[in-house]
């Protein structure tokens, strides 16, 4: 695992073009190990001794100190697709137009198709499948009864689709793709992931070096203490656990950290409809519990 000025030197090398991005992903996670943590590094525990307060920021404490991070690094994957996405929408904004033979290769190639059944008298999509009356089909919109559904075939739908893309016929995830996740897609999924896979080849390795230099900022950040505060053991793990904080106003109870105040605190009135609302949710609970559904 890098030292903190390991990284910022990694992070500026790749900066300068003075090291390709697969070896500096390389360097960066070569001595990672499964459980490994960077508060485990000899690097931590020396400039963390510097930074410490004598006591918690929150509540005044001096038993068991630590410092509390109030952000967390994403995961290198997180920044990679979102900036995929942006390369993707750039893409497409200045490709609109994609050739026809490819796309329906494309397709025909890597998706199974499902046909929907339709009416043969209306064309209505989805008729009523009977299981013991005959015939087997009945149209719900025309209530056209028959043994024989209509189909249409890949590549008619795929002809519909570049005519128009919202069209009623084409709106249907009658695709199947054949990779091991077997997720099902309509023509306006597929043309999405299509375009996605054409911007990805045409800027990998742009993409995947501004991810992870956000990725190394993220974990210079983190491991700078730069967005830290000392806190006691009580009030790290209400805030890692619960998101709870010391409320500011009564530094006694412990709220939420999306709220001004703690229960305690509030105006009489606010005060008994909250608490009102929580045994309610409490109630409920034991009821869902009593029936089985919890």
């Amino acid at each position: 695992m890098l030292t903190y000025n390991e990284l910022i030197e990694l992070r500026d090398k790749l900066i300068n073009n003075e090291i390709g991005i697969e070896l500096a992903k390389e360097q960066c996670w070569k001595d990672f190990k499964e459980g490994q943590r960077s508060w485990h590094s000899k690097d931590w525990k020396e400039r963390r001794l510097k930074i410490i307060k004598e006591k918690c920021q929150i509540c005044n404490s001096k038993e068991t100190l630590t410092l509390q991070h109030l952000s967390h690094p994403k995961k290198y994957n997180e920044y990679l697709r979102v900036i995929t996405r942006n390369y993707t929408n750039q893409y497409i904004n200045s490709n609109s137009e994609i050739d026809k033979t490819e796309f329906r290769n494309h397709v025909l190639s890597d998706y199974e198709y499902i046909p929907i059944p339709l009416c043969p008298n209306c064309n209505s999509k989805n008729p009523s499948e009977r299981v013991r009356k005959m015939p087997k089909y009945r149209c719900t919109d025309c209530k056209h009864e028959f043994d024989e559904a209509n189909y249409r075939s890949a590549s008619e739908l795929i002809s519909i689709f570049f005519e128009d893309e919202d069209a009623y016929e084409v709106r249907d995830k009658c695709f199947v793709s054949k990779d091991k996740w077997k997720n099902r897609h309509n023509l306006s999924n597929i043309k999405y992931w299509f375009q996605r896979n054409k911007a990805k080849d045409k800027d990998a390795e742009s993409i995947e070096k501004k991810a992870f230099l956000l990725y190394l900022n993220d974990n210079i950040k983190y491991l700078s203490f730069e967005d830290t505060i000392t806190a006691c053991r009580k009030c790290a793990s209400n805030y890692d656990l619960h998101r709870m904080e010391l409320c500011p106003k009564c530094k006694e109870f412990y709220k939420g950290i999306q709220y001004p105040t703690c229960i305690q605190c509030l105006p009489e009135e606010k005060r008994k409809e909250v608490e009102e609302q929580i045994e309610f949710g409490k109630q409920w609970r034991e009821m869902e519990k009593r029936l089985g559904i919890d």
